[in-house]
């Protein structure tokens, strides 16, 4: 397999686990309760040996290759999408770095349930919630870039008769709103949220 072969196939892999992981994200908006007992039906698909070795290493896949690509590609890509390709790929080997590395060691240092608390401790508390808020929205909005420009790059040029830069444009408008719901639902703008004190430990409390 070439790199870029490599470099996708271990994307492919992060994108399913993604997807589910984002889903999970939206239930809060029906609350922290909600949101737990979804992540609590999702744990045994991903969170068992077999398939956590999996994901880790794409992480690690996904982070090398995607590093080495972007030597090659940040000269050669001139387009819009091509572009919006290379610097989305930057910032989610950053952020995969950064935060599978905070939930290992939230799980076996801290030794925290890292569920939704774990996540909105920063995210509600000033002035940590400076850097959590671009940091996941971020995080989001580069997903659906990326998926964009990907989709870009090996879609036909129509389909249903909506050409590919309007359906490139289309997921980045749903990657958006995605983010806009998920921030609803992990703030306290929304329905309150009441952080357990063992997670203080993360804001320094």
């Amino acid at each position: 397999m070439t790199l870029r072969k490599i470099h996708f196939t271990s994307g492919v892999i992060l994108t399913l686990f993604i997807g589910l992981h984002l889903f999970n994200h939206l239930c809060s908006v029906a609350g922290a309760e909600e949101h737990i007992a979804m992540m609590n039906t999702l744990r045994p698909v991903y969170r068992n040996l077999f398939v956590e070795t999996i994901l880790l290493s794409a992480v690690v896949v996904q982070i090398v290759t995607g590093l080495t690509l972007f030597k090659v590609s940040i000269k050669a890509e001139v387009s819009f999408f091509g572009r919006l390709h290379v610097w989305t790929g930057m910032y989610l080997a950053f952020f995969l770095l950064l935060h599978t590395s905070a939930v290992l060691i939230g799980r076996t240092v801290l030794h925290l349930d890292t569920n939704f608390y774990f996540g909105v401790a920063g995210l509600n508390t000033f002035p940590f919630n400076l850097f959590f808020i671009p940091y996941y929205a971020l995080a989001i909005l580069s997903f659906a870039g990326h998926v964009a420009a990907i989709h870009y790059k090996k879609m036909d040029r129509f389909l249903l008769g909506i050409s590919i830069y309007k359906q490139s444009m289309i997921i980045l408008g749903i990657g958006v709103a995605i983010t806009l719901i998920i921030f609803f639902g992990l703030t306290n703008h929304f329905h309150g949220v009441d952080i357990p004190k063992e997670y203080n430990v993360l804001i320094g409390k």
